[in-house]
């Protein structure tokens, strides 16, 4: 098996002053660095007292998805002679928030538009571009993530 790591950090920029002295008290702005990246501005979404001009998690859940499963798309296109030269995704996310604030996106419909090259000397080609969605998602990392266990290993420290 091989084994890619990566690496990046989160910082909170939202501090108002008080800390999270109370849940209106605290803005919910984070900074996402990658390294070698340009860095993401990030935000808890309106509903949560965030900012909607940065991304949220359920943007970033999302895109993740959304983009994992077209470069799969794309690699197993072009291993079966499949010219893509254009595709775009208007996906939509559910998120669920039972009565005990524990919450989950329960779905997400990915809606690509794909436009590909006529290609004489593959038979089928329309066919086959679209039963590459199905393959390009048992193949997408993200997908087959998304239940996976979860580790959690915090350091915590007073100011």
């Amino acid at each position: 098996m091989k084994t890619h790591s990566f690496k990046g950090s989160i910082i909170w920029t939202g501090n108002l002053g008080s800390g999270t002295s109370a849940y209106d008290q605290y803005g919910r702005n984070f900074e996402v660095n990658t390294p070698n990246k340009i860095p993401i501005l990030g935000s808890a979404d309106s509903a949560f007292r965030g900012d909607d001009e940065r991304s949220n998690p359920e943007d970033f859940f999302m895109n993740a998805l959304s983009s994992c499963h077209m470069l799969w798309y794309f690699h197993l296109c072009a291993d079966r002679g499949i010219v893509v030269t254009e595709y775009s995704d208007n996906f939509e996310g559910t998120l669920e928030i039972g009565e005990n604030g524990i919450g989950r996106m329960s779905q997400l419909i990915l809606k690509p538009q794909v436009k590909i090259e006529r290609n004489l000397s593959v038979d089928n080609a329309l066919e086959i571009a679209e039963k590459l969605h199905a393959e390009a998602h048992k193949y997408c990392f993200m997908a087959n993530s998304v239940n996976t266990e979860v580790l959690c290993l915090p350091q915590i420290e007073f100011t």
